[in-house]
C-alpha cells in the first residue's frame, strides 16, 4: 500500500489531511513524493521556528542524542536546567515546569492557579475564567477551558469550574469578579484557533490590573503566540503586562515535543514534591533543541519578524479578494471573499502551503523565512484571492 493508503487504513481518522505527502525539506521549502517544491507558510502550525532541517538545530539535537536521549526526572540533566534558566532570564519569571505539549502546559497552569488559590483564599476559590472564542487544548480540562462550544459537544461531562466571558468586555469580567471566587484568568493575546484575532491593549492591561487588585492569577497562553511569533519573545510583551503564569509549547523546541509552564513570584513555590510530574517533560534532546531555538531569538530576529509582518499587512490590506487582515507578527489571518478552504487548495496547487483558522486563511511562516520566498508566496496568494 502507498503511504496515503497505510495512513487511511491504520491511523485514527481525526485529521482531514490535504492530499499531499511531504518527504523532505530545507528551511521554508518542502518537497512532496513527486519532487514538487512548496513554500511552507504553516511551519507545522507555528512549530518549526527556523524552518525544516535547520543546520544549527540539527547539530544541537544530534549532539545531545549522542550523549543521552532520555533520563527520568529523578536525575539532573544539563539541557533541562540551562533551558529553565534561559527562559527565566528572558522573561523575569522564577520557575519552570516542563511537559510535552501546549495542552499539558495549560493543564499545569490551571493546577498551579487552583492550588495557589485554595491555599491563599480557601478551597471554594477555584474558578478559572477564559474568553469566548479561545482555544487551550484537547484534554478534557483544556477543552473545558476552551471558549468554543462546538469543541465541547461530543465529550460531556467536561471538567467543571470554568467560566467563559466575552473577549474585550472588561465590564463583564469585573462584574463576574465581584460575585465569583476566581482563581485565575487565562487569555491568549491573539486568539489563534479562534480566527487570528488580537486582543486590544486596553483590554489586556485591564485584565492584568483587575487580577492584581483582586489577587487573581493572571495567566497567558503563549502556546501559539510565543517564542518570537508575534515580533516579541512572548506576545504579552507587546502589551506592557507581566503575567503570573505563562504557558508555551509549539515553536519552543523547533519541531520536537516540549511544553513549558513559567511560574512568576506568587506561584514559584506552589508545587511541592509529587504535586505534578511528567515522564518526558524536560527531555534532554527536546531541551537541547529548545536551547538552540531560544538562543537565536534575539532582538535582530524579532525586528526582522516585525518587518516581515509589516510587509505582509501592507501587501494584503485592500488587495482584490481580501476583505481584512488580522494578527500580530508572523501570525496572520486573511478574511477572503472566496472560502478559505478554496484559497488554501488553490495556493497548494501553485506551490504555497497555507492553513486555515475558522473562516480565515492563516499564515504562520518560519521566523527566518527569506524575504524573496515570502514575497513570492505573498504574490501567489494575492493572485489566487483576486482570481
Amino acid at each position: 500500500m502507498s503511504i496515503k493508503e497505510l495512513d487511511t487504513t491504520y491511523i485514527a481518522h481525526t485529521y482531514k489531511r490535504f492530499p499531499l505527502e511531504i518527504v523532505s525539506g530545507k528551511g521554508s521549502l518542502v518537497y512532496d513524493e513527486a519532487g514538487k517544491e512548496y513554500i511552507d507558510l504553516g511551519s507545522g502550525i507555528a512549530v518549526t521556528s527556523f524552518g525544516v532541517a535547520d543546520d544549527v538545530w540539527q547539530q544541537a539535537v544530534i549532539e545531545q542524542i549522542g550523549k543521552v536521549q532520555h533520563m527520568s526526572n529523578l536525575y539532573y540533566t544539563a539541557p533541562c536546567a540551562k533551558l529553565a534558566e534561559m527562559l527565566c532570564r528572558k522573561t523575569g519569571m522564577k520557575k519552570v515546569f516542563f511537559s510535552n505539549s501546549g495542552a499539558e502546559s495549560n493543564e499545569c497552569a490551571i493546577k498551579a492557579a487552583r492550588k495557589y488559590a485554595a491555599e491563599t483564599h480557601g478551597p471554594d476559590c477555584s474558578t478559572i475564567v477564559t474568553l469566548k472564542n479561545s482555544f487551550h487544548g484537547r484534554t478534557l480540562t483544556t477543552l473545558a477551558a476552551t471558549g468554543q462550544e462546538h469543541y465541547h459537544e461530543l465529550f460531556q461531562p467536561l471538567t467543571p469550574g470554568f467560566v467563559h466571558v466575552t473577549a474585550g468586555d472588561l465590564d463583564e469580567l469585573k462584574a463576574l469578579a465581584d460575585t465569583t471566587n476566581i482563581a485565575g484568568i487565562l487569555i491568549e493575546c491573539v486568539q489563534g484557533e479562534g480566527g487570528v484575532v488580537p486582543l486590544s491593549k486596553d483590554y489586556v492591561q485591564g485584565v492584568a490590573a483587575l487580577c492584581k487588585e483582586k489577587d487573581i492569577l493572571f495567566m497567558v497562553d503563549e502556546v501559539q503566540t510565543g517564542n518570537g511569533r508575534t515580533g516579541q519573545l512572548y506576545a504579552y510583551m507587546n502589551y506592557g503586562v507581566q503575567p503570573d503564569i505563562v504557558s508555551t509549547a509549539k515553536g519552543l523546541a523547533g519541531g520536537l515535543p516540549l511544553g513549558a509552564t513559567l511560574l512568576g513570584d506568587k506561584v514559584q513555590n506552589v508545587f511541592g514534591y509529587g504535586d505534578h510530574g511528567s515522564t518526558f517533560g524536560g527531555n534532554p534532546v527536546s531541551c537541547a533543541a529548545a536551547l538552540s531555538v531560544l538562543s537565536r531569538i534575539d532582538d535582530a530576529l524579532l525586528a526582522e519578524v516585525r518587518e516581515k509582518s509589516a510587509y505582509l499587512f501592507d501587501t494584503f490590506q485592500g488587495a482584490p479578494g481580501i476583505e481584512s487582515v488580522s494578527g500580530l507578527g508572523l501570525m496572520i489571518g486573511l478574511k477572503t471573499k472566496k472560502p478559505a478552504g478554496e484559497i488554501v487548495a488553490a495556493c497548494m496547487e501553485k506551490g504555497v502551503l497555507c492553513l486555515t483558522a475558522k473562516d480565515k486563511v492563516r499564515l504562520l511562516p518560519a521566523l527566518n523565512i527569506p524575504m524573496d520566498l515570502l514575497r513570492k508566496a505573498a504574490e501567489i496568494i494575492k493572485a489566487v484571492c483576486a482570481a
